[in-house]
């Protein structure tokens, strides 16, 4: 019984540090690195009652000397920039003609009643710009906060410099690779399915709050914009970071900032940095 004991207690001490996947923060280490740099999965919506800071993320973001977010979103022209990419290009085109005729009726009356806008106001915009304006009603507060306005306010303070993994361009393409039709019923599922959408939205905040990286890349089974495109938004993307935060890691300790939805899964910056050889411990609260 003592020699079971023993052998239960060593394979626990033994499988810890795979199942210890419960932390959004997360030190990489090893390969030849003269010191450590850190990786935070953020969520780009929350409520200010569910925004946290933890003591670990303040100590690694105050030892770091450069901070990388998924653009370069310290660059006071980038909301410009942003917005004249979204526009469409061609000739003669009209948000309105890429809904069908009731959608986009139903879609003018929810943007005016639930919003508070003119849809019109979009009409040579791209589709997609309309999406984070809808998902916004998934939130359970009129002003949520955020983690990359945060970080980029500390970074100011600590007079860090902000860089960006991939550029506006690049992120700006990944949705142009998403047919605008598509993208329309995207719109459209959340519209007519925002009590379903809500309660997703929940169950990833939920998740998120637990630090639990595997049950929030599990969402992307579940988020109706992702689907079919996990490739373009996330995986690709993430194989595309690597180079950035090997390049990043090597120079300095770097506080390296994205989405929660890409940290987990075999595919995940997490994975994908492992399997290059680095050492990445999850940081527990």
């Amino acid at each position: 019984m003592f020699k079971r004991t023993l052998i239960t207690a060593a394979l626990a001490l033994f499988l810890l540090p795979t199942f210890a996947q419960h932390s959004l923060l997360y030190k990489i280490s090893g390969k030849g690195l003269k010191q450590p740099s850190y990786l935070y999965g953020t969520i780009h919506m929350i409520c200010p009652d569910d925004f946290f800071l933890s003591a670990h993320l303040k100590e690694a973001f105050s030892a770091s000397k450069t901070i990388y977010l998924e653009m370069d979103m310290d660059d006071p022209e980038m909301m410009g920039k942003l917005m004249q990419s979204m526009q469409e290009k061609k000739d003669g085109y009209s948000l309105q003609n890429v809904f069908k005729p009731k959608d986009y009726e139903k879609l003018s009356r929810y943007f005016k009643d639930s919003i508070g806008m003119d849809v019109s106001m979009f009409k040579t915009m791209k589709p997609m710009i309309l999406l984070s304006a809808v998902m916004m009603k998934s939130l359970n507060c009129d002003k949520p906060a955020s983690y990359e306005g945060t970080f980029i306010e500390m970074a100011k303070e600590q007079q860090k410099p902000i860089e960006g993994l991939e550029s506006m361009e690049k992120q700006v393409a990944v949705f142009d690779a998403i047919p605008d039709s598509t993208e329309s019923i995207m719109i459209m599922d959340y519209i007519n399915n925002l009590p379903k959408q809500k309660a997703l939205f929940s169950k990833m905040v939920g998740a998120y709050k637990r630090q639990d990286i595997t049950e929030i890349h599990e969402y992307l089974k579940e988020s109706p914009e992702l689907a079919g495109f996990e490739d373009i938004m996330v995986y690709d993307r993430n194989r595309n970071w690597i180079p950035v935060i090997e390049k990043a890691a090597t120079k300095e300790t770097t506080l390296i900032a994205c989405g929660a939805m890409h940290l987990g899964g075999d595919e995940g910056v997490v994975s994908l940095l492992r399997k290059k050889g680095y050492t990445v411990e999850p940081v527990l609260k």
